[in-house]
């Protein structure tokens, strides 16, 4: 008989994504039944394939097996809680042991709660429940904390730590991360004619138009300070960054923005400076954000209005 599901949804924002993992088949076979009708259910059966299902995945809560050959449960979270992609993951431990000293130490390693085998479905789904409305309370909170009350776009706090986030996970699977540094042209004149509301609402319609053009979801854009904008784009080269980068730039000037003092174009404009790395670079963000803001520099002192990547000029605005 299928567990009730009319009311397991009820205040969460989405369908919530869980990651099972047991050696033992009968026991994801149980815990898949008393959550699948309402939960989208991964599935792994070792330690080394949770990890890899957790990045590749990034799952709302874990429910993780203690003992497990190999990997055991234990090593599972230390190696969670040490990468900064996977550190807030929820996890809830499930084993056979029921003594006082296995709990804390469940409790203790950094586990958010306890299940005891035989697996009670109710029980299950109940804690799955006040735990995943938990995590989307504290997500909701980081995002809040997140977010630039401007321009609505994520502000430089998000963008540090995302931009630490994405590299971790770049020298884990050797793909380049590319970063875009945005910064509108002639700002300061623009307030200075227009006025400051003005230059407001000009900031709230390149984030718009920004954001509009990202081409996938892992692709980030927040406000980096003032007029600058930072684009955050993982597993992309330099050239297909260069790509998107000219796009970007495009569409601002497509805004038709009014701008008196910004040169021939006569509109709001921006300038791009593309930064690449990839691993094994090990000072790989230090090095991203200092070629992207060269690139910048070079971009705006060199007539604004357009797009650059590398020493050597590869796109460029008339």
């Amino acid at each position: 008989m299928k567990p009730e599901t009319s009311d397991f949804l009820a205040g969460l924002p989405r369908q919530p994504r869980l990651l099972v993992v047991d050696d033992q088949a009968i026991q994801i076979q149980v815990l898949y039944r008393a959550l699948a009708p309402d939960c989208q259910v991964l599935m792994a059966t070792s330690g080394e394939a949770a990890l890899r299902l957790c990045h590749e995945r990034l799952p709302d809560l874990v429910l993780l097996d203690v003992e497990m050959p190999g990997m055991d449960g234990f090593a599972v979270l230390q190696q969670l809680k040490a990468d900064p992609v996977t550190r807030e993951l929820p996890v809830i431990f499930v084993t056979g042991h029921t003594s006082d000293d296995v709990e804390s130490r469940c409790l203790e390693a950094g586990g958010v709660d306890y299940i005891s085998k035989p697996i009670n479905p109710r029980v299950v789904r109940s804690r799955v429940k006040t735990h995943l409305m938990l995590k989307f309370q504290s997500d909701l909170l980081r995002d809040m904390v997140f977010v630039d009350p401007l321009t609505n776009s994520y502000n430089r706090r998000y963008f540090d730590q995302r931009l630490a986030m994405e590299w971790s996970r770049a020298r884990r699977s050797g793909a380049p991360l590319s970063l875009l540094m945005i910064d509108v042209d002639h700002f300061k004149a623009y307030n200075d004619h227009y006025g400051h509301p003005a230059g407001d609402q000009a900031l709230r319609e390149v984030v718009r138009a920004l954001t509009r053009h990202l081409q996938r979801p892992g692709d980030t854009v927040a406000r980096y300070g003032g007029e600058e904008f930072a684009c955050l784009l993982p597993e992309t080269d330099h050239n297909a960054a260069l790509m998107l980068a000219d796009r970007l730039e495009l569409c601002v000037r497509e805004l038709a923005l009014p701008h008196a003092f910004s040169g021939a174009a006569q509109v709001v404009t921006v300038s791009v400076g593309v930064g690449t790395a990839t691993p094994p670079l090990e000072d790989g963000e230090q090095s991203l954000v200092q070629d992207a803001d060269a690139a910048l520099y070079r971009a705006k002192h060199g007539g604004r209005g357009r797009a650059l990547g590398r020493a050597e000029p590869q796109s460029s605005k008339a």
